[in-house]
């Protein structure tokens, strides 16, 4: 038997796919988990999480309160397809765009923590450009953060 002394937290990619948020929550209680990360990876469907109205951020906080099921992270992949390295400045504008979103995303519903990915580019070539742009997009976050 786990003992409840460590929280245990699953991927939400783990989880079958279509579920709504309550629904969503509500099994990973039934399995045991304390809390889901949520991911915001390169799909139109999930970037879209994104651009959520305050009714559907306010039904994720609800769930949360409801099932007692936290989701205090998310993996943000996007910048897989939208690099903050890249030397495409309107592809680069768009990885910010998106870093500012899901900076405003999580302040909404209470996620504390964004992971990112720490790559440059990723179906470019890297160089030093990419790395520079990267390492400057990074500083440009936390300034948004």
């Amino acid at each position: 038997m786990l003992s409840k002394q460590i929280p245990l937290g699953i991927y939400e990619k783990a989880l079958p796919a279509g579920e709504c948020w309550l629904e969503r929550l509500q099994l990973a209680k039934t399995l045991g988990f304390d809390f889901v990360e949520m991911s915001v990876d390169e799909t139109d469907e999930r970037l879209s999480r994104l651009d959520w109205s305050r009714e559907q951020r306010l039904a994720l906080v609800n769930a949360i309160v409801e099932t007692g099921v936290r989701v205090p992270s998310m993996c943000l992949s996007a910048h897989r397809r939208f690099p903050l390295g890249s030397e495409d400045d309107a592809v680069r504008a768009q990885g910010l765009e998106i870093m500012r979103k899901a900076i405003q995303f999580a302040q909404d519903v209470g996620i504390r923590v964004i992971q990112l990915a720490g790559y440059d580019v990723y179906y470019q070539e890297a160089n030093n450009e990419t790395r520079r742009r990267f390492r400057d997009g990074l500083k440009e976050s936390v300034e948004m953060a």
